[in-house]
Order: structure tokens, then C-alpha cells, then sequence
């Protein structure tokens, strides 16, 4: 007897370009008006020229809007989309990492709103592979306020193309190569085990994951490698697709709460959060052999493991094996194992905002597609035990 399959979808509306020289796709530009909006280092960093010179080449007028911070608040995005009502560019170009990205994508949804003829193109070009913010409907801003950062989710945030270059990453420093690296191993990993996934997300998903954990560490060690980098670069857009189609999990939902109250990068967060994560949604604490209560997305984890060739004695030994794997990655790169190592951050204050972080954890969009339903009790457990515990220790 056939079963009953709902119906689902899959759709990628960004046109992507990548590659050697793929910025060469702006000469083809006809633009009037265009609006570049970028954070203050690649503007002084010189990093801008490579989109500028190729503007001025053609003769494309625009203008720069460099008021971008981390994090973006919306007083910022409100300064953002005075500029550009009073503008009104027929080209909008987010130049920069996930935080340009995606005040651009709120300055755009901002402005629409407030006027309806506002409607340029949208062009998405990073200068840091981690985010996938390029391809994806979600832009994260913060309420500096409440110490809140909260998803905006709509289709018409996504870029109409990007441009993926490896000569803009090839400068990034080490230690954000490592943060936005793991960040893309974690959108590919939560995409994969996600309530939301079908076969398109898994095979994008499941290639970004591949990619990364061969490319990572040569780009973090020689940051010169063109080929690591650009490698890359499409893995965090392979996953940035595989995540919007699919959704993200409990790190997501977590890592938003410790970066709108610490400060603590968005990528470093994942990093610490994911082992510990992987154990609590595989449900093997106490656990040799699978048995009652090992869930189906434990053999998600166990399809990552083999793809990686890692290949355990059983389920259980297989997961554990990923999970260190995924600690000793962090490691080669001298990422922080917990939030102790942050060393920034005092042990009263990060245990007194627990139960505010946990509860804001639980709301959060992205923990709605995570394959386990936390408690507000099991959340909070997951914040004690990364301020100073080994996740290999405990599982």
C-alpha cells in the first residue's frame, strides 16, 4: 500500500555567479543609480575597489552607504533607509560579510514598505564565507534594547543574484575563517537533520559539508590558497540555499541569544554550541548500543559521519566520533571549546541571564525546525554545561 507523502517544494530564485573573475558579471550592469551599501572596513580596507573600479570602468554612478556595525540594530537600519529612500537607487549592493548583508535586506524590506515604487535589484556580493546570507530569505538585526537578535523572514529579502569571488575573501583574517567556517558546517548540519529538509537541501547540505570539512582548514592555514578559498565560498552558499529551503535547529537558537547578550561572534557561538547539540538531539547520553529512545535523526548524524569516512562500531560510537571530530576541527583552529575560553565574559553574569536566554532560545524561528522539542529545562542545562564542560566527557 502506497503512503500518503505531502506535497513540498524547492525553489532558488538568487542567480549565482562564481569563480575566477565572476565580479566581472557587474560590467554587464546598466544601472543609473546605484547604492552600495558596506561596513567601514571594506570601504578602508580598499576591499570595496574591487566592485567601485569595475563600476567606474563602465561608467555606473553610485553612491556608499558605509554605516553598517555587526550585529545590525535598527536605529542603524532606520538612518539606512533614509539614505536610500532619498536615493532611490535602481541597484542595491550589499558588499561586506552577513551583517551588510543583511541590513541591506532589511533597508530594502523597510523601504518597500514605506513606498511601494521602491524596487531595485538586488545584488548580494560577500566578502566572508559563512553566512549564505546571499541566497537566503532570513535577515537577523538586533533589539539592542531588549539584548534580543530576532530573524526577519520574507521571501522579497532574497538577492536577485550574487556574486561569489574568491579574490574578496583571500584577506580575511584567520580567526574569522574560522568562525564563519564553522558557521557553514553548522547550517549544513542542522539543514541535514531538520524537520524541514527534503532531498534537495540534503544533497546541498550534505556537498557543503564535504567541501568545507576538506577546504577549512587549508584556507585557515594558508589563507593564499585560491582554490580552498573559493571551495569555500560555495559551500557556505550551497548550505546558505540548503537552510532556507530546509530550516536550522536549536545551535541557531541558541547562538542568537549568546551573541545578542555577549557579544560573542555568531560562527564561534555555533562552534561551541554544535557538539553538545548533536549529543542532546541524538539522545545518547548513557547510551553503548541504540535502543529505545535513539532517534531517526541520529542516523542523519551517522549519514554525515560516513560521508566524512568516519565509521564507528555501532550508531552511538559513529555519533560520538562525529562530535569529536567536529571539536578537534574547532581546535586545529584555535577555536574556543567553551565560553570560559572566551575569557571576556564573568561566570555571575553568563549563568544570571540563563533562564532569559533559554526562554528567548525556545521563541526563537530557527529552533522551531530542530528534529527534538526542547524544554525550557533542557535549554538552560545546555547553556551550564558549555561554560566550562568537554561534551566528550559528559556523552
Amino acid at each position: 500500500m502506497l503512503t500518503e507523502e505531502k506535497m513540498q517544494d524547492f525553489e532558488l530564485k538568487t542567480k549565482i555567479f562564481f569563480g575566477e573573475n565572476s565580479l566581472d558579471h557587474l560590467l554587464q550592469k546598466k544601472s543609473k543609480n546605484a547604492m552600495i551599501v558596506a561596513d567601514p572596513f571594506t570601504v578602508q580596507s580598499g576591499i570595496i575597489k574591487h566592485v567601485t573600479d569595475r563600476l567606474d570602468k563602465d561608467g555606473i554612478p553610485y553612491k556608499i552607504f558605509d554605516n553598517v556595525v555587526p550585529d545590525p540594530p535598527m536605529d542603524k537600519i532606520v538612518i539606512g533607509v533614509k539614505v536610500a529612500l532619498e536615493q532611490m537607487p535602481d541597484c542595491l549592493m550589499a558588499v561586506g560579510g552577513g551583517s551588510a548583508i543583511d541590513f541591506t535586506k532589511a533597508v530594502k524590506k523597510f523601504s518597500h514598505e514605506i513606498c511601494a515604487d521602491f524596487n531595485p535589484k538586488f545584488i548580494a556580493i560577500p566578502t566572508t564565507s559563512g553566512t549564505g546570507s546571499e541566497v537566503t530569505q532570513v535577515a537577523v538585526v538586533t533589539d539592542t534594547e531588549k539584548q534580543i537578535k530576532y530573524p526577519l523572514e520574507d521571501r522579497d529579502l532574497i538577492p536577485d543574484e550574487a556574486i561569489l569571488d574568491a579574490v574578496l575573501v583571500k584577506t580575511v583574517p584567520r580567526t574569522i575563517t574560522a568562525d564563519t567556517g564553522m558557521d557553514i558546517i553548522t547550517h549544513a548540519i542542522e539543514a541535514f537533520t531538520s524537520t524541514g529538509r527534503n532531498d534537495f537541501s540534503d544533497a546541498l547540505a550534505e556537498r557543503a559539508i564535504k567541501l568545507c570539512c576538506r577546504f577549512l582548514c587549508r584556507s585557515y592555514l594558508n589563507p593564499d590558497d585560491t582554490e580552498a578559498r573559493q571551495e569555500i565560498h560555495v559551500a557556505s552558499c550551497m548550505a546558505g540555499v540548503a537552510f532556507n529551503a530546509a530550516g536550522l535547529g536549536l545551535v541557531h537558537g541558541m547562538s542568537h541569544q549568546l551573541g545578542a547578550h555577549f557579544h560573542i561572534p555568531h560562527g564561534r557561538a555555533n562552534s561551541i554550541l554544535l557538539p553538545h547539540i548533536i549529543a542532546y538531539n541524538s539522545n545518547i547520553q548513557d547510551m553503548t548500543i541504540p535502543h529505545d529512545g535513539f532517534p531517526p535523526c541520529a542516523k542523519k548524524y551517522c549519514e554525515i559521519a560516513a560521508s566524512l569516512g568516519i565509521i564507528n562500531f555501532n550508531e552511538v560510537s559513529t555519533v560520538r566520533s562525529l562530535m569529536n571530530y567536529l571539536k578537534i576541527l574547532a581546535r586545529e583552529m584555535e577555536e574556543p571549546c567553551c565560553i570560559k575560553d572566551i575569557k571576556t565574559i564573568s561566570k555571575e553574569e553568563y549563568f544570571g541571564a540563563i533562564p532569559e536566554m533559554a526562554a528567548a532560545a525556545l521563541r526563537d524561528a530557527t529552533t522551531q525546525t530542530n528534529p527534538r522539542v526542547p524544554t525550557q529545562e533542557e535549554v538552560e542545562a545546555i547553556y551550564r554545561d558549555i561554560w566550562d564542560f568537554e561534551v566528550v566527557d559528559k556523552y
